[in-house]
This record gives structure tokens, C-alpha cells and sequence, in this order.
């Protein structure tokens, strides 16, 4: 679908709705360092590589396929953790100014959340866009700080993420990595004072940590194919039913 950007403006866009969240659901979203102590608990946080640029940025790994959401919450539409770059979506920096491309899906019909009130000011989950906006134009910089201080001190390691659930399928997500548990225990005190102080040190360990989370989240798809395995079979047919009793 070609996009329609279009600056935010309250008399042009007063009427205009927007969904909760709109589109489709990323498996995979890049988020900002500040972000990582939550979405930690929640969910692997990775590294993710361009193939395009070679640089690394931050990610949350909310399911293995495009569309699969497998963290608290999901089943609502509003995961425990909400991405600011979900918050934000269909919703752009423009300079000084927002931009909204009215061709997302979180425009689309159906949509009842007003973005400015009757006296054109920003409703409360208009504000909530704008300082997500906020946030992420802020943690640009200290997240690709974090990042390139971690791939200096090679602390950085890829990870093979294979699995086999239980329908069959096996899932392979390549080009991911994580922080080394071994570099970190490697690093000299100077290094770890640095990235205490910083603040980068929690990040690097809850990033380490949070790889158990994909345990988690395969454990969660194995349930879900299950509780969809006994729905189909409690809706065959009697006699097809009643046929491996015979």
C-alpha cells in the first residue's frame, strides 16, 4: 500500500481515528536501550545485524514468525510490554513536527481513539504517541552507544536459535546475537566500572539473562498449538469421533 504522509495538524486531523495499535504484528521490534530492563523480563532481547549495513540494533523477540505474538498479554492485542516503537506506529518524526501517514493500518475503518479533543488539543493517547516519539528520538544516540561499546569490547556472540515444536514444524531464526557471558566475566575492572557507571553493564547482563526467555516462548507455542489441536478435534464430526472407539 503506497504511503499518504501527511503533517499532524489539529484542525485538519480533529476527527481523525486511530486502533490501539495498528497493523500487522512484528515478531521481532527494534526498541531503545532504556527499554531493555523491561522488556527483559518479558522477552529475549537480541541483537539484530542488517545485511544491508552490518550495523547491530536492539531487538525484542515476541514470537518465531511474522504475526506470532507469545508474550503476556498478546491474547489481549496489548502485550505487558509495549514497544515505543509500536506506540508509535503510523506516526513519524518530521523535524520539528509529526507526521501520520494515513495509509496504515491504524487509521484504518473501525478505529474510535481521537487524537484531539474537541478544544484541538491532544487527547491523552495522542500525548502518549508524542512522547513515545520523544523517547525514541532521545535513546537513538545512547542505544547506538551502548551497541558500539559492546561490539568494541567483543562482547557480542551470535546465537542459533533452532527449534522443533510439536506439530512437526522446526523454526531457524538466523542473524540474531547476544551478549557473552564469558566475555563479560573476561572484562578487566576498568572496563566493568566504565560500563557500570554508564548504566551499561544491568543492560548487557539483562540482555544475557533474557535468552532463557525463549524457553518460554516455545513453551507457549507448543500450548497454543495444543489448546487449537483438542478445539479441532472437539468440533470433528460424531461418527469420525466415535470411529477409533469401533
Amino acid at each position: 500500500m503506497a504511503e499518504d504522509m501527511q503533517l499532524l495538524d489539529s484542525a485538519l486531523h480533529r476527527d481523525l481515528r486511530m486502533h490501539a495499535v495498528g497493523g500487522q504484528r512484528p515478531h521481532m521490534v527494534q526498541i531503545v536501550l532504556a527499554e531493555v530492563p523491561h522488556a527483559a523480563t518479558i522477552c529475549p532481547v537480541l541483537l539484530a545485524k542488517s545485511s544491508e549495513t552490518g550495523q547491530f540494533s536492539l531487538v525484542a523477540l515476541f514470537g518465531f514468525t511474522i504475526g506470532e505474538w507469545l508474550v503476556d498479554g498478546a491474547e489481549s492485542g496489548l502485550p505487558a510490554f509495549l514497544p515505543l516503537d509500536l506506540q508509535r506506529q503510523g506516526f513519524y518524526a518530521a523535524d520539528a513536527s509529526i507526521a501520520i501517514d494515513r495509509a496504515h493500518p491504524r487509521f484504518a475503518d473501525g478505529a474510535a481513539v481521537a487524537l484531539f479533543d474537541s478544544h484541538g488539543e491532544a487527547t491523552p493517547a495522542m500525548r502518549k504517541v508524542q512522547q513515545a516519539i520523544g523517547q525514541l528520538m532521545a535513546m537513538g544516540p545512547p542505544t547506538q552507544a551502548f551497541i558500539d561499546a559492546a561490539v568494541a569490547l567483543r562482547l557480542v556472540e551470535p546465537i542459533d536459535i533452532e527449534l522443533r515444536f510439536d506439530d512437526g514444524a522446526g523454526i531457524t531464526l538466523n542473524g540474531l546475537y547476544t551478549i557473552s557471558g564469558d566475555a563479560l566475566s573476561d572484562l578487566d575492572d576498568a572496563d566493568i566500572v566504565r560500563l557500570f557507571r554508564k548504566g551499561w553493564l544491568q543492560a548487557a547482563i539483562a540482555i544475557r539473562n533474557s535468552v532463557h526467555q525463549i524457553g518460554t516462548l516455545a513453551r507457549r507455542r507448543n500450548e497454543a498449538l495444543g489448546a487449537r489441536a483438542a478445539a479441532g478435534a472437539s468440533h470433528a464430526p460424531l461418527g469420525k469421533a466415535l470411529a477409533g472407539w469401533a
